[in-house]
């Protein structure tokens, strides 16, 4: 009997090293948290990112990602213990963060174009080395964009969460809806409401994951961004940046985040 109790357990035990290892090579981390790589620059190979779904092939995003990178070398010191705004150019563009939010240690990790997959492959290098005290994840519109099946953005999305998991269960992670777009910008509402769809699922089977409704709060009656919030109908304004403020700032008070300014 005891034979068998300690057979099952050393299976169980096999199944767990397994999964973390595979969690770990989908965010393209190390298993120990440590960094995997130099992410300063956007990989030549871009297949080799890892996720699922199409490749960013805007032609000047290599060059934002060098940008945005070689400008967190000379503050990533400053910032450790931040809460951490992970996304594309909607997070890049929040100018006014810190304003909006000044009681709040903060630090923009957007970058223009960025896709899922871009996500997995720095998330270790640029949030996690941080040691962040919450992360605020806005992913996918241009998956979406690139005509990515909702199902593989609403994947990948979960392996940068359990990757956050892995490294902190304690780590509290707001997922931000993806923001409504238009058709105009080919990111039809439909797509987008079927990958929130998805990752609701996700998000309400873990209370570690803290989901911000970022859509209603901009829809129209059919599912579409208002130019008065979105001017380009896909990046929001100072009014858009505002009401997104405003949907973060009770989960953040929850969380007794942003009390008091971090020095």
């Amino acid at each position: 009997m005891l034979g068998r109790h300690m057979k099952s357990q050393f299976r169980s035990l096999l199944t767990f090293l397994a999964w973390t290892s595979v969690i770990g090579l989908l965010a393209g981390c190390k298993t120990d948290g440590t960094p995997a790589r130099d992410v300063s620059h956007y990989p030549a190979v871009a297949t080799r990112l890892p996720g699922k779904g199409p490749l960013q092939t805007w032609t000047g995003f290599t060059n934002v990602w060098a940008e945005r990178h070689a400008a967190w070398a000379r503050s990533t010191n400053h910032e450790t213990g931040a809460v951490v705004f992970l996304g594309d150019s909607i997070t890049q563009g929040w100018k006014t963060l810190g304003k909006d939010l000044p009681n709040l240690k903060t630090a923009n990790r957007g970058i223009g174009g960025d896709t899922t997959r871009g996500v997995l492959y720095r998330l270790n290098a640029d949030v996690l080395a941080l040691k962040p005290s919450a992360v605020v994840l806005l992913i996918g519109i241009n998956d979406i964009g690139l005509n990515a099946n909702p199902q593989d953005v609403a994947d990948n999305i979960q392996v940068i969460l359990l990757d956050l998991k892995r490294f902190n269960r304690r780590l509290p992670v707001i997922v931000c809806k993806v923001m409504p777009s238009s058709e105009k910008q080919h990111r039809p509402a439909d797509r987008i409401e079927k990958l929130n769809a998805l990752v609701d699922e996700v998000v309400k089977r873990d209370p570690q994951f803290i989901r911000c409704d970022t859509w209603s709060i901009y829809a129209d009656e059919n599912g579409n961004c208002k130019r008065e919030e979105f001017p380009d109908l896909l990046h929001p304004n100072a009014i858009g940046y505002a009401k997104w403020a405003d949907a973060l700032k009770p989960i953040f008070a929850r969380l007794n985040l942003g009390a008091e300014k971090a020095p």
